[in-house]
């Protein structure tokens, strides 16, 4: 047995990180805030996803978002990948299409919170909707990056 490599646990943050963001998300939008919304008052359960979408945004920005930009760029300059390569079958493909999804989930999430916040409640569940599947493909997508 070899061990386990630092590329190896670059990788292993890198998937792990989206998967816990993903599962995170879900949570909040298919478990925690339809129970708030069932056993609180409305203005309670308003304050309430307010606060929570406030704290997951900021766990966002501060943890998740580095990470993935982090080791992402680190896997990426690891294989040699150029801008140019991003356009080439493999792995520059791949990972192209990932950084697409991951840009286009983050821009939804966010435009959620704005409907949201806008009373544009059926706007809001189709951008939360699309936000989880789309992070659903972001996971699948950084499982599929070939290992090296």
């Amino acid at each position: 047995m070899d061990g386990i490599g630092l590329w190896t646990l670059v990788r292993f943050t890198h998937v792990c990180g989206a998967v816990l963001w993903v599962g995170g998300q879900l949570a909040l939008s298919a478990v925690i805030l339809p129970l708030a919304r069932r056993q609180f008052p409305a203005d309670v359960a308003g304050r309430f996803a307010e606060a929570v979408g406030r704290r997951f945004g900021l766990l966002t920005g501060v943890l998740f978002l580095p990470a993935q930009l982090g080791t992402g760029i680190a896997l990426a300059g690891h294989r040699g990948v150029t801008w140019a390569s991003l356009a080439e079958p493999g792995y520059g493909r791949i990972l192209a299409a990932k950084l697409g999804l991951f840009t286009a989930v983050m821009l939804a999430a966010a435009l959620h919170g704005w409907a949201h916040a806008r009373g544009r409640a059926e706007l809001a569940r189709a951008l939360a909707v699309g936000s989880l599947v789309g992070s659903l493909g972001v996971v699948l997508l950084a499982a599929a990056l070939p290992v090296t």
